[in-house]
């Protein structure tokens, strides 16, 4: 198993411009990156609102990037297929927000999507043991969702080494993403510990151009 894949840059829009997602895409795809992170909250699950699929869907039909779709929702369930539908390439939902959460995963994959899972900075590894083979992706959050810009949690280190463990006793080869106070200080370390997918906002969009910052982030990983 290949421990070490190589890294991917998911910006996530809850740092962009609003007004302007179209032109925002369109300058991160120009920029080089291939992933971006839609942060979908509804006010309930976590106190803060966001996108929902009309605003995907219509910034589907211009961009060519891998729609990394993350709800911070109550009872995804009910809107799976309206974001799939939408164009989200992946559906990462919570486990604290699943009460049957097989039955959510499988889901996604029938609705022809990319499943993947994320866990609270309190919620353990072990909810997840017999769900690794099933996903595509596990997400870690590394400070509590529902704001931007707010500070990387130290232990969130660990639960990445200990997951990327966990996932080679299992034979599992999934994604490892962290998302929450990522910059190019600590993605090194993330990135030893077993992480390769790493959402950033305030840090990758409030230092443009998009270019060289997405470099920097790579070139701090290398």
């Amino acid at each position: 198993m290949n421990r070490k894949k190589p890294a991917i840059i998911s910006p996530s829009l809850l740092s962009s411009d609003f007004s302007r997602l179209a032109e925002e895409l369109a300058a991160l795809e120009q920029a080089g990156v291939k992933w971006v992170h839609w942060d979908v909250m509804d006010g309930a699950f976590v106190p803060n609102i966001t996108f929902g699929p009309p605003v995907i869907k219509a910034c589907r039909q211009n961009s060519e990037l891998f729609f990394d779709v993350h709800l911070m929702i109550e009872q995804p369930d009910r809107y799976l297929a309206d974001f799939v539908d939408a164009g989200a390439d992946l559906l990462c939902v919570h486990v604290e927000a699943c009460l049957h959460l097989e039955r959510t995963i499988s889901e996604i994959v029938r609705l022809g999507a990319k499943p993947a899972v994320s866990l609270n900075p309190h919620t353990p590894l072990h909810v997840l043991e017999y769900i690794l083979p099933q996903v595509h992706m596990v997400l870690i959050m590394s400070v509590n969702p529902g704001f931007g810009g707010q500070k990387f949690i130290p232990f969130s280190t660990r639960k990445v080494r200990e997951l990327r463990d966990m996932m080679e006793q299992q034979g599992v080869d999934a994604h490892i993403q962290v998302d929450g106070g990522v910059t190019p200080a600590n993605i090194r370390e993330l990135a030893d510990c077993g992480a390769d997918v790493f959402v950033s906002g305030s840090a990758f969009f409030g230092f443009p151009p998009y270019a060289q910052r997405l470099k920097t982030f790579l070139d701090a990983v290398k």
